[in-house]
């Protein structure tokens, strides 16, 4: 298990909540439906990433590999790049962020495109796992 990691997957987990309450109770206020849904995709994927995080980091057990890291660090910046900047398109209106959202998406298609060759490169000798 990578503990390091695990331990990011639990702050990114809180944060993902406490954002997702932030949206669902207090942009309400101050925001537009059409923003607060753009805000609620952000929180949508932040979760969702969240626990491909704890997936890499549990892999590790079983996975001995480089492209498990590589993943996770594609995952991080996925929710950074992706979620965050849906979060600031929402709460300051910040069009310039538009473009990194889709570098945001390329992150995750890449970090779950390494997770699978991962997973593919892992040996089993003799009916045994390696």
């Amino acid at each position: 298990m990578r503990k390091g990691l695990l331990l990011l997957a639990a702050v990114s987990g809180f944060l993902a909540v406490a954002l997702g309450a932030f949206g669902a109770h207090g942009l309400k206020a101050v925001a537009p439906p059409d923003l607060i849904d753009v805000f609620n995709l952000g929180v949508q994927y932040h979760f969702y990433h969240t626990f491909a995080l704890i997936m890499v980091a549990f892999s590790g057990q079983w996975l001995t590999s480089r492209l498990l890291d590589w993943s996770a660090y594609l995952f991080i910046a996925g929710i950074v790049l992706f979620s965050g900047s849906l979060y600031g398109l929402a709460l300051f209106g910040t069009k310039w962020l538009g473009p990194v959202t889709p570098m945001g998406g390329g992150c995750f298609l890449l970090g779950w495109l390494l997770f699978a060759a991962a997973v593919w490169r892992h040996k089993v000798i003799d009916g045994h796992e390696s």
